[in-house]
């Protein structure tokens, strides 16, 4: 496994469309299992393709709860309700945080490193991270969402 440099902010690439990915190899299992070792590394509970230089519908999440290391491939979100407002940060804006409005439930449809079709309903924190991630996929960036920064102080203690 390999840790991956992680792109920031301003790079083209994370405010791009992602490419749905086509083809489920050997090439695809090695990028996730790079993902999740730089996204651990960081010190992260998601990270996108993008994020790593690579413009495909990819991304790794891990909450630290029972769903454990989640894959996602080419993942859409097919139901989302309620409201929940949080601190959200990211590994491409290095010492960044606001608060973000997000749903409080969402159902996802995704692909898993096989091609296989899957289904996750989440609520709470980890709803969070799945919306935050799959925005990457599509270019969007967590601080078009933010509805007011954090000071420093505030993240201390």
């Amino acid at each position: 496994m390999a840790i991956l440099p992680i792109v920031t902010y301003p790079a083209d690439i994370l405010e791009k469309q992602c490419e749905p990915v086509k083809r489920f190899d050997h090439q695809l299992i090695k990028l996730l299992n790079d993902m999740y070792d730089t996204m651990i590394d960081a010190d992260g509970v998601g990270l996108a393709a993008p994020q790593v230089g690579v413009a495909k519908q990819i991304a790794v999440v891990d909450v630290g709860d029972e769903h454990g290391r989640i894959e996602l491939i080419n993942p859409r979100i097919i139901e989302a309700r309620g409201e929940q407002v949080g601190p959200e940060g990211c590994l491409s804006f290095p010492g960044l945080f606001g608060e973000v409005k997000r749903a409080n439930y969402v159902k996802v449809r995704a692909q898993d490193r096989h091609g296989r079709l899957f289904t996750l309903k989440a609520t709470g924190f980890l709803a969070r991270a799945l919306q935050h991630e799959i925005d990457h996929l599509n270019g969007i960036l967590f601080t078009s969402k933010v509805i007011r920064y954090y000071e420093p102080e505030e993240l201390e203690g």
